[in-house]
This record gives structure tokens, C-alpha cells and sequence, in this order.
């Protein structure tokens, strides 16, 4: 599988390949570690006593600096593929951002990993600022990682029955081992909630088919060697989905990008957004 991994040089870029190298792929992935410098709308400073010729001595002085800045993102990079045995490699494109990266990512079938923050705005690569768009618009699955890499124990898996979420299943299914080494030899399943979030209507039918949803998978789950349990909750489903990452300690969230629609009251479109946004969790946003 290939993997994309967008970086800025901050930890969050380099936390980004450790999360690839950790997780329990069944494949060997190839990852590219993509540094897009945007020179847009950098200018120099201007004032009465600056001249022209200072503020453009300014102006490339930042140029220079955001370019040694890249060098050295570029070079953890590859020192980083070596000690972590990664097959990878480490490139720099000029442009703006988010569409640099949508244009270098992966396709379907690949993986496009982001940090939920960045660098401050003076370097123009703010990766928080980039994340939401990437959810958006990639055509792959996004990984937004916000915090160091771990060994994958727990995952909280959103369902609500729409192909997105269908598809996040499908994801975690086909591209996870579903053990991890104990480090000593042994192996221990990863544990998956499946959380269904239903909203506060009167339809005992509606709260069915949610809890045959939810087995369904977790039977599915089960039979490929994870250790999964049910989860149905009623409320708003971001702050639900959190709730129960939060509680069952989980250190990955993953859900569709998009939900079933407006009519079914389970947006899980505009859903991924505000968990991506808030989570505490990384986030896999599946599409």
C-alpha cells in the first residue's frame, strides 16, 4: 500500500511516519514523506524608512530560511525510514498546500497521513489548518494523527449503516492484522467497539436495526480474529463517538467520511469533521 505522509517539520509530521511504521499493516507499505513549501503572499516588511530593495533582502532571507527549514524536515525524514526500516522516501514541492498534497496522495487504495497541527503561521504550513481539507477532498483515506505513536490495542469503529462507514469496516477488516506482538514472543487480539449512535426518536424499529447493525459487524470483526464488542448510544453522535473512545481508552478512532443524510439524522459527514477537530484520538477518516 502506498502512503503519503505530509510534513512540516514539526513533531506532528514526524509522529505521522512513526504512526505508519507502528500500525499493524497485513502488507508492506511504501511511504512518501511529501514537504510542500508555499512562497504565496510572502512579503517583506514595509514602513517610511524601508526601502524596497530591504523589504525583497527580507523577503528572500525567509525564503532561504523556510528552504533550510524543508532541507532538514526532509533529511528526519529519511533517517527516520532507515532506523524505523521503512521503505520510503522523502521529496519537496513548491505550491499552495492542500491541493499540493490532494495531488501527490495516494489513490483509493492508499493512505494519506496528516498531523492535526503544525508549525505557526509564518512558515505558511500550518498542518491543522490543512487537515479538514484533506478529510474533505481526498479521495483515499486520511489519517490525522494527534499524539506519539503506540502499539494499536483498541479501536472505536463508527457505524450507521451507510457505505462510508461500510467502508471503514471493510478498511480495518482487509488492512489490519487483527493481533499485535505482546513483545515477548506472543499475541494479543486488537479490541474493536463498534459504536452505532441513535438519535432520541420514538422508532423502536429505527433502534433495531442500529443493534443488528452493530453485531453484524462485530460478528464480522470476531470471525477475522479482532475482539469486539457492541456499542449503541443515544444523543449526538460526535460527542457520543468521543464519549466512548474516551472511556474504552482508545487510541484510534475510525469512521466513514460521509453518513447516510440528512433524512436519517446521522450525518456522519459533517460528523467526521467536528470528531477530527475535537477527538483527543487520532482519527481514520474512511471514504
Amino acid at each position: 500500500m502506498n502512503v503519503l505522509v505530509a510534513t512540516d517539520g514539526s513533531k506532528y509530521g514526524r509522529w505521522g511516519v512513526d504512526w505508519v511504521a507502528t500500525l499493524p499493516f497485513v502488507e508492506p507499505v511504501k511511504v512518501m514523506a511529501l514537504y510542500v513549501l508555499d512562497f504565496r503572499g510572502l512579503r517583506g516588511p514595509r514602513g517610511p524608512f524601508l526601502s524596497q530593495a530591504d523589504s525583497e533582502r527580507y523577503r528572500q532571507k525567509e525564503i532561504q530560511r523556510m528552504e533550510a527549514r524543508s532541507a532538514k524536515a526532509l533529511k528526519e525524514a529519511n533517517q527516520q525510514f532507515a532506523s524505523l526500516k521503512l521503505k520510503g522516501t522523502a521529496r519537496k514541492e513548491q505550491g499552495a498546500v492542500a491541493p499540493m498534497i490532494l495531488k501527490r496522495a495516494p489513490k483509493r487504495d492508499g493512505l494519506l497521513v496528516v498531523g492535526s497541527q503544525g508549525l505557526d503561521a509564518l512558515d505558511r504550513f500550518m498542518l491543522g489548518s490543512v487537515s479538514t481539507n484533506l478529510i474533505h477532498h481526498a479521495t483515499c483515506p486520511v489519517l490525522v494523527v494527534k499524539s506519539e505513536a503506540a502499539p494499536l490495542r483498541r479501536i472505536a469503529l463508527a457505524a450507521d449503516g451507510s457505505n462510508a462507514s461500510a467502508k471503514a469496516l471493510e478498511f480495518v477488516l482487509a488492512k489490519f492484522k487483527p493481533d499485535r506482538s505482546t513483545g515477548k514472543g506472543g499475541r494479543v487480539p486488537i479490541h474493536v467497539s463498534v459504536i452505532h449512535v441513535m438519535p432520541f426518536l420514538k422508532y423502536p424499529e429505527l433502534k433495531e436495526a442500529g443493534r443488528r447493525l452493530v453485531e453484524e459487524s462485530v460478528q464480522k470483526l470476531i470471525k477475522a480474529g479482532f475482539t469486539a464488542e457492541p456499542v449503541c448510544q443515544l444523543g449526538k453522535p460526535a460527542e457520543e463517538i468521543m464519549k466512548v473512545a474516551s472511556k474504552q481508552h482508545a487510541d484510534l478512532i475510525v469512521m466513514g467520511a460521509k453518513g447516510l443524510g440528512e433524512i436519517a439524522r446521522f450525518l456522519l459527514g459533517s460528523v467526521s469533521t467536528r470528531v477530527v477537530q475535537h477527538s483527543s484520538c487520532s482519527v481514520l477518516v474512511v471514504r
